[in-house]
Formats: structure tokens, sequence, C-alpha cells
């Protein structure tokens, strides 16, 4: 009787394993235009190739692209408590800050809102990639070193993993960013998606 019930559980347990391995855990992206494929096909932004490239993982993972085209610190930071509550993601990735510095302004509310969203992701249980961005040359050096400080200063401070630059390697080559100048091609994003993979896989293990 008892090998029996055994092999009950056993065979249970078995059932019941791939099917609870195999739920796809989640990652959430809340960004900007940067993130949200501006003016090219939403499956070929990085996001969406990211989660070709995620959703084969064993367990898989399940990116939500929550971002939005003008998307601003402050009004991220509003929307970042319903979003965490409704998907529960395990990771969150910020990519936020370009339109602040587009719009100069101020770097201390811009540090806050920032710092507010990843603590609010760390208490609701998940780790936190921080995305930096670079300004146009014209912005000046003081404006445009006083940003990159805020990133790099908000992921020592909240231990926090950071990519310094999104678009490194892309912001420098004409041929893979949109006339703009300030979003990727098509072409370009795959080279955005490798430089998010480096800094977002190691926060999946």
């Amino acid at each position: 009787m008892r090998r029996c019930l055994a092999v009950v559980l056993l065979v249970v347990a078995f059932a019941m394993g791939p099917a609870h391995a195999a739920t796809p855990r989640t990652i959430l992206v809340l960004g900007d235009s940067l993130s949200a494929a501006h003016n090219i096909p939403i499956e070929k932004g990085w996001v969406s190739l990211l989660q070709a490239r995620y959703s084969n993982m064993v367990p898989g993972w399940s990116l939500v692209n929550a971002s939005i085209s003008g998307e601003t610190s402050l009004s991220g930071r509003n929307r970042l408590p319903s979003l965490l509550a409704k998907y529960r993601p395990a990771v969150v990735v910020i990519e936020l800050g370009a339109n602040d510095g587009l719009r100069g302004l101020p770097l201390e509310p811009l540090k806050a809102n920032l710092a507010a969203m990843a603590q609010a992701s760390k208490q609701a249980g998940a780790r936190v990639l921080l995305l930096g961005i670079e300004l146009p040359v014209n912005y000046g050096p003081q404006y445009r070193d006083g940003l990159r400080a805020a990133y790099k200063g908000l992921a020592d401070t909240q231990h926090l993993a950071l990519l310094p630059f999104l678009l490194d390697g892309v912001a420098t080559n004409p041929a893979l960013m949109q006339d703009d100048g300030l979003h990727p091609t098509a072409e370009g994003e795959p080279r955005v998606a490798d430089n998010v993979d480096a800094a977002l896989r190691p926060l999946l293990h």
C-alpha cells in the first residue's frame, strides 16, 4: 500500500513539476519612446527582441512593455504602483529620464523620481535594472555630466544593476539612428537589445 501511494505521489509530482517550472516569470519594462519602438514596428523594438530570446529559457520569462512615448520620470513614478500590483514582476527595468533631460528639467526631481521607483520596485520584491541615457552635446557638459552622475549615484546607493548608456554603439552611428538623431532605426535595435541583455541576464538567475 505504501509503495502504491509513493508511486502515485511521484506521478503527481512529475505531472505538476514541469507545468510549474514552465510558468513564465515577468520582467516589467517602464520606459519612454526609446523602449516603445518609436516609429518602427513594435516587433522590431529591443523589448520584443529580448522577449524572443527569453521565452525559450527554462523557466521562461515574459516581458511586459509598459513604455509610453513622451513619458517623464514623474509620470512613470505615478504609474508604477498599479503596474507592480497588476504584474507582480520579478525584475523591473527602468528606462526614464530622457524626456526630463531633453526638456532641461532640474535634475533633483529626476533623481528623486528614479529613487522612488527603484525603492517601490524593491519593496515589491523585484530586482531592478536602471538604463541610463546620454543627451546631445548641445546640452552642455555640466547638465550632461549631472544626468550621467544621477544614474550612477542611484545605482551605487541603492545597489541597482546599471547599464550606463542604453544606446552605446548606436547613437554615434548615423546608419543606425532615425532622422531625428534620438531614436534607433529597426537596424539599430538588435544592438540595443544586446546592450540590455548583457546587463539584464545576470538578474534572471
